[in-house]
């Protein structure tokens, strides 16, 4: 049953139609991923869903007494309140109708009273909020002010969350949270019981939380069943076939239009039916709203750098007691593509100035390349003017850039960057989150440097241009240090990371993300295996008497302990493996050009789902006969 809907919704700014006739509905116990390019209107829609904006035209319809929380990108709060007292707003009718029932308020119907703090579970609201900080980790005292981006996020997701919504309507839930905060959301989302929409462009979070995609494409919502592995390979197949269609309308339209120009030849044979065709076909290709085009991302590298670019030997830094770098070695040549992965505070921007000779190091030894021309992606857009143009910030006090040594007027540069030549001298204040973070890109481009500094670029940035931006970085000649929380992005970006694995402590990683992902479950594993061993032999140890020697006796290092012949039974085991991780290799080849292909993704969300599975069991039990064989090879 739809715990909401739309129908024939209509919303337009100024004269751009955002919802053009769209319907939508959303299902109990649904996990729908919003997503859509940069200005389409996905916030617009999340608010006319939570009742802060209104349809110019069309019919929203709702569950009665269904409960709806929405989240905002950028949450407020009050300003000096703290962290148990934001949080407490989520139940704010129910603090206030029990506070109005203690009060004993002359001419109020206690009776009433009592059966709607009950509806809200009210008598109880207080262990309601100090679960809700329990589960998301915060400390109820501490004023909402002093904290973070992330940080602020938790608090606003405990003010959703107290309130037991049975819609949950979050605006980019991801931003400004750090890996370990990512994955931990995903977790609480995947066990949320109630429905969920949700606007985010991490496509591996979509992956691991959705299970429909929803995707907002000129003034139409049309859904896709799956994750948004399932919705790519379907939007493809979907996006050929529309230009097929549109192919094939033009040309009967381009005839027909020779045709009613024949002049007299065409008035004698002139068919009524024919005309009103002709008229049809007009009217369609006018009001036809094509793909918007894409980005056309192009940096211009300059002077090529030194091969060496930076070498760390045992360097360490620190502010007061606070350690950000403790004994690093590392070296950086030419054209390598670097991730930084971290928890937000652990020092990722100190150590990138420290890598570039932006900070000097408090010990050890740091050598920079020559000929470094370095360009920085500012995260939180403290170098964007508000009040200035577009062309303006772009490129100041000219009406031209240059890049890889062609000169380009900057309002054709600017249309590589999705933005008309007629919003070049609108203020940036006029932008989207998405167009901002597109703005200081084409800003960043418009400069030569053979070395990027990219923190947190992908925030707000639509899927289209994230493709785009991965697209050129592969192809960047330069070096690149890429701090990113989106798992996908870095994933295709990086060819090494730099990973925080505590106070000071930074650790170079050649791989993945995924991989290191998983080389961490694993150590984490094996770490919580070795304790409870442990602490088995030290109970052992203790419930043995050990007897009293009459004289010391030196201590020696035990014996390595002689290898142990195989039994009948583990030696029949031995020779079956190789047999079986051949099968199961095999199996996995097959499942996964199943997956990278496009034929699965039209045999439904049931199809889809059962190959999901089996892929990620026969990757566990392959992992687990390969770490057999090696065990009994031994």
């Amino acid at each position: 049953m739809a715990l909401l809907s739309l129908t024939n919704a209509h919303l337009a700014f100024g004269h751009w139609p955002l919802l053009d006739a769209a319907d939508f509905s959303l299902e109990a116990g649904e996990r729908v991923g919003l997503i859509g390019r940069n200005g389409s209107g996905k916030s617009s829609l999340l608010k006319v869903l939570a009742g802060l904006e209104k349809l110019d035209e069309g019919l929203l319809q709702r569950e009665k007494g269904v409960r709806i929380v929405y989240v905002p990108q950028e949450p407020v709060f009050e300003r000096n309140a703290t962290v148990f007292e934001a949080v407490a707003e989520g139940v704010a009718e129910a603090r206030d109708l029990r506070a109005r029932y203690e009060a004993h308020v002359e001419g109020e119907d206690l009776d009433a009273l009592q059966t709607r703090i009950e509806q809200l579970e009210g008598w109880t609201w207080e262990q309601r909020v100090d679960e809700a900080l329990h589960r998301l980790g915060l400390d109820g005292a501490r004023p909402v002010a002093e904290l973070s981006g992330g940080y602020k996020k938790r608090v606003a997701l405990a003010q959703a969350l107290v309130a037991r919504p049975e819609v949950l309507l979050l605006d980019e839930p991801t931003n400004h949270l750090d890996l370990d905060a990512i994955l931990w959301l995903e977790e609480l989302l995947r066990s949320f019981n109630g429905s969920l929409l949700v606007i985010t462009h991490d496509r591996a979070f979509l992956d691991a939380v959705c299970n429909r995609i929803v995707e907002l494409d000129r003034g139409q919502l049309r859904g896709y069943p799956g994750n948004f592995a399932a919705f790519e390979a379907a939007k493809q197949r979907e996006l050929e076939n529309e230009a097929l269609a549109n192919a094939r309308a033009d040309k009967v339209l381009a005839q027909e239009e020779v045709w009613i120009r024949k002049g007299v030849e065409a008035r004698r044979t002139r068919s009524v039916a024919r005309i009103a065709r002709l008229m049809k076909l007009r009217e369609e290709h006018a009001q036809r709203r094509n793909l918007q085009g894409g980005a056309r991302l192009q940096v211009d590298v300059g002077e090529r750098s030194g091969k060496l670019v930076a070498d760390l030997e045992d360097v360490r830094k620190a502010f007061g007691e606070r350690v950000i770098v403790e004994g690093l070695t590392a070296t950086f040549m030419r054209g390598d593509k670097v991730g930084l992965i971290g928890p937000n505070g652990a020092g990722k921007t100190t150590l990138l100035k420290l890598i570039l000779g932006e900070l000097q190091p408090d010990g050890g030894r740091l050598q920079t390349g020559t000929r470094l021309t370095v360009a920085h992606f500012d995260q939180m857009r403290a170098g964007l003017n508000l009040d200035a143009t577009l062309a303006d910030t772009i490129s100041p006090g000219s009406e031209y850039v240059e890049v890889g040594g062609q000169r380009q007027h900057v309002n054709s540069y600017m249309v590589n960057f999705l933005f008309s030549p007629a919003r070049a001298n609108s203020p940036v204040r006029t932008l989207s989150g998405g167009e901002r973070n597109r703005l200081l890109l084409a800003r960043l481009f418009a400069r030569p440097a053979n070395v990027l500094v990219l923190d947190e670029p992908t925030n707000d940035l639509d899927i289209e241009t994230l493709d785009l931006l991965e697209e050129m970085l592969i192809d960047y000649p330069g070096t690149v240090f890429l701090v990113s929380h989106d798992r996908r992005f870095l994933d295709r970006v990086v060819t090494s990371t730099l990973v925080h694995e505590g106070p000071g402590r930074w650790r170079e990683f050649e791989g993945s993300v995924q991989d290191w992902l998983a080389q961490s479950a694993r150590s984490t594993a094996a770490s919580k295996a070795d304790a409870k061993t442990e602490r088995k032999g030290e109970r052992a140890s203790e419930g043995t008497a050990a007897e009293p020697s009459p004289s010391p006796v030196p201590v020696t290092a035990p014996a390595a302990a002689p290898k142990r012949k195989l039994s009948y039974k583990e030696q029949r085991e031995l020779e079956a493996l190789p047999a079986q991780i051949e099968s199961l290799e095999a199996e996995q080849a097959e499942l996964s050009a199943l997956l990278n292909g496009s034929d699965l993704y039209t045999q439904g969300a049931d199809r889809i789902a059962q190959v999901t599975a089996r892929a990620a069991a026969v990757d566990d039990e392959l992992m687990h006969l390969l770490e057999r064989w090696t065990l009994l090879s031994d």
